[in-house]
């Protein structure tokens, strides 16, 4: 039964990493070659530092949205989370490497997470794929395809 699967039992080991330090261009040729839409990032001791996507990738070729700004009394007002997202946005616009448009905010879960867990986490963090971590070390990965035909079966 579903209800018994564990992450481990789902998950595609082995998945495919990034280094910090390549380039968003050979990023996107790993992605077309696999297949796939997201890849974790790693340090050079293998750990996980961050979770790139093909979302990510595009930043460069998106016209950015500038902060909203309220007009009060002959001064401007930034409205904090306009300015966070745009900053966010330019960070990733700009960016030449996977570190610099990664996401630092990781939803992983270990080998014995439940499944209901991990697509809790997906719901609730509005992810598509959640690596599975051992030691701060990427073992597998879970995407919501794995979910689905995990419950069709």
């Amino acid at each position: 039964m579903i209800e018994e699967l564990k992450a481990r039992d789902i998950m595609t080991p082995n998945p495919i990493v990034l280094k910090r330090g390549v380039s968003v261009k050979k990023a996107a040729e790993i992605f077309t070659e696999k297949g796939i839409g997201g890849a974790p990032v790693v340090d050079d001791e293998g750990r996980i530092v961050g979770m790139v996507s093909s979302t990510d990738l595009i930043m460069r070729d998106v016209r950015l949205r500038y902060p909203t700004v309220i007009h009060v009394l002959d001064s401007f007002i930034y409205l904090p989370n306009p300015a966070q997202r745009f900053n966010e946005e330019l960070r990733k616009a700009v960016g030449a490497r996977v570190e610099d448009v990664m996401s630092e905010r990781v939803v992983a879960v270990d080998p014995d997470a439940t499944i209901e867990d991990v697509a809790t986490l997906m719901v609730d963090h509005h992810v598509d794929r959640v690596p599975v971590v051992e030691d701060s070390k990427p073992i597998g990965i879970i995407t919501k395809a794995d979910i689905v035909r995990t419950i069709s079966r």
